[in-house]
């Protein structure tokens, strides 16, 4: 007989007392809808999280009361979205325990960051034969923009594997590593496996040969939080959507050395120190790497989620999804049919799942129509589908306001969708 396991015991106490999940759902307000007529079930934060009213208020707020264009006018309403702007900022670099403002660079997304770092340090350089590792579970973000340097100058990308559960291979990993590794570029948390990788030993092995490394951290900053001096990662991008913040927003963290090092990304205004027709002078970083008019209202909604996360507590939020994941996994382990696709030992809360006989999308249709929202495909994860040899996956990712009965309503859409597909 399989083991009953509680929320509140894979929580713990403790945790539950500091973090209410039920007063957090209230601050989200697409959350109280209906859909199909059953009330929402919303597993697809991997993709795109919801936004707390806080968010949404300081967004509003913004365009209603002191929107002006940053950095450039002598009126007042610039001068106080201009302070604004910049106090996320610095909000953001103490988020992440930036040493500076100054190492904090506002992009669209992170894959703008790794491509801005693709297309300006991968471009000056590295040279043909110097090597590339990412994962075999890397998103096509941190995949693709390495290619395109594959093509244009002749660099050389390997993919380090993971076993069948979806664990990263340390000890593979160090094999790839040699002196033609002049950067590492990979996941902190799988966007489809939810697999945590070592990214401190990893970090440290690749500085061992010379090389630098960026992190993704689009999903492990929203599961536990980062400190970029406590890993010594060269490179961290993350993106604003998934942490509940406005989409349209991202953030790339370089050490000050390595940005300094670094040609502008794209050229225009606010980038420059001066202009002329016999050459331009470029501001120093992170300006230098944001050319025309930026993402002011999304910035400052990232301020407000970010906020927002503090308050409730990082920990508090990781030790909660951390119990959901535990029920959750117990509770569709006993379901007949079900297949887990990643089991890694230390993984974050996020599950891919197949239904054996049924198609991914269809299970994913049944789910939609008893109201519970989850994604299906390759998650922008091909190289990993073909690693595991399935066409796709669901994928349930469980975000700080979900709760005991979302899981139960997943499970209970499940055995639907197996009464209906099989």
């Amino acid at each position: 007989m399989n083991k009953v396991v509680s929320i509140e015991s894979a929580i713990g106490g403790n945790s539950m007392a500091a973090f209410d999940v039920e007063q957090a759902r209230a601050d989200f307000p697409i959350l109280s809808q209906m859909v199909y007529g059953k009330s929402l079930v919303f597993l697809d934060s991997g993709a795109s999280a919801q936004k707390p009213q806080v968010v949404i208020d300081a967004v509003r707020e913004c365009y209603e009361t002191y929107y002006s264009n940053v950095h450039r006018g002598a009126h007042f309403l610039s001068q106080r979205c201009t302070d604004e702007y910049e106090k996320v900022r610095a909000e953001i670099a103490e988020f992440i325990n930036a040493p500076s403002e100054n190492n904090v660079v506002i992009t669209s997304s992170v894959t703008e960051s790794i491509n801005l770092v693709a297309q300006t340090w991968g471009r000056k350089f590295l040279k043909a034969g110097d090597e590339i590792i990412v994962s075999e579970m890397e998103h096509h973000a941190n995949i693709v923009p390495w290619q395109m340097l594959e093509t244009e100058i002749g660099v050389k990308v390997r993919a380090t594997p993971i076993d069948d559960n979806g664990e990263f291979l340390l000890d593979s990993f160090k094999e790839l590593l040699g002196p033609k590794t002049k950067l590492v570029a990979i996941t902190e948390v799988s966007n489809v496996l939810g697999t945590i990788v070592p990214v401190r030993e990893v970090i440290r092995l690749a500085h061992e040969q010379g090389a630098l490394v960026l992190l993704d951290g689009a999903q492990g900053i929203v599961h536990q939080g980062v400190d970029v001096q406590d890993l010594d990662c060269d490179f961290y991008g993350f993106t604003g959507h998934k942490l509940y913040g406005p989409s349209g927003v991202g953030v790339l963290y370089g050490k000050a050395d390595v940005l300094n090092s670094m040609p502008p990304y794209q050229g225009g205004g606010d980038m420059i120190e001066k202009v002329s027709f016999h050459g331009t002078t470029f501001k120093q970083p992170p300006h230098r790497f944001e050319a025309g008019t930026p993402p002011i209202a999304q910035v400052i909604g990232l301020g407000a989620a970010i906020r927002y996360v503090k308050q409730l507590g990082m920990e508090n939020i990781a030790a909660h999804e951390q119990g959901l994941l535990a029920y959750a996994t117990e509770k569709m382990n006993a379901v007949d049919g079900v297949r887990l696709v990643g089991q890694a030992r230390e993984k974050a809360a996020i599950i891919s799942f197949l239904i054996d006989g049924a198609h991914p999308f269809d299970v994913a249709a049944v789910l939609d129509r008893q109201g519970v929202a989850t994604r299906v495909g390759h998650h922008c994860a091909e190289p990993l589908m073909d690693r595991l040899g399935v066409v796709g996956t669901v994928r349930a990712s469980f975000g700080l306001y979900n709760n005991a009965a979302d899981v139960d309503r997943l499970v209970a859409a499940i055995l639907k969708a197996k009464e209906l597909l099989l």
